[in-house]
């Protein structure tokens, strides 16, 4: 087994948080990851991003050029992410800020996901990169939902019952659009 996937998106979309937990998510489970954060002036509004590798199999590089999918929040992002992505890989992009005009991937493989809209169903907007991390684990298969919840319940250890709760219905709600209209 082999994912390597970019995420970004504007900085405080919350990118390093999701990329940090698919990265616990996977080690918890016995996978080999390397994650690695790009900070700077991205930390106030330009544009974030990480890289997350995960393999049954010692990891030789955490750097990833041409990655297998990109998971991207914004319109900046998925110009800059979007064409690295290999042909047989996929892009999963937050609609609710990016039309599919403004992604000019390789791939046929470019899912677009209300994120935000999704979000705001599940109970808070705020967590649109939850919404896209739930939607990723569905579409890729590397992780599941349950194996992300319970890396975000030792992350955010102590944290009040209702942000959890808030969180894994983001995911839930990320992954279920993925089944529902992305898979089918």
């Amino acid at each position: 087994m082999y994912f390597d996937t970019i995420i970004a998106g504007f900085g405080g979309q919350g990118v390093m948080f999701i990329g940090n937990l698919l990265a616990t998510a996977a080690m918890e489970a016995g996978a080999n990851v390397t994650y690695m954060p790009v900070y700077g002036v991205e930390m106030r509004g330009g544009t974030a991003n990480c890289t997350v590798v995960i393999s049954s199999r010692p990891i030789g590089s955490p750097l990833v050029y041409y990655p297998m999918s990109t998971l991207v929040m914004n319109r900046p992002s998925a110009e800059k992410f979007a064409p690295r992505v290999k042909r047989s890989g996929f892009v999963l992009v937050n609609s609710s800020l990016v039309e599919r005009e403004q992604v000019p991937a390789k791939t046929k493989r470019v899912y677009m996901v209300p994120a935000l809209e999704l979000a705001a169903q599940a109970g808070e907007s705020k967590l649109a990169n939850m919404v896209m991390l739930g939607a990723m684990a569905e579409l890729s298969g590397v992780v599941s939902v349950s194996q992300i919840v319970e890396a975000m319940n030792h992350t955010l250890e102590g944290r009040p019952q209702k942000l959890l709760e808030l969180n894994r219905k983001a995911l839930e709600a990320g992954a279920e659009f993925a089944q529902e209209k992305l898979m089918s």
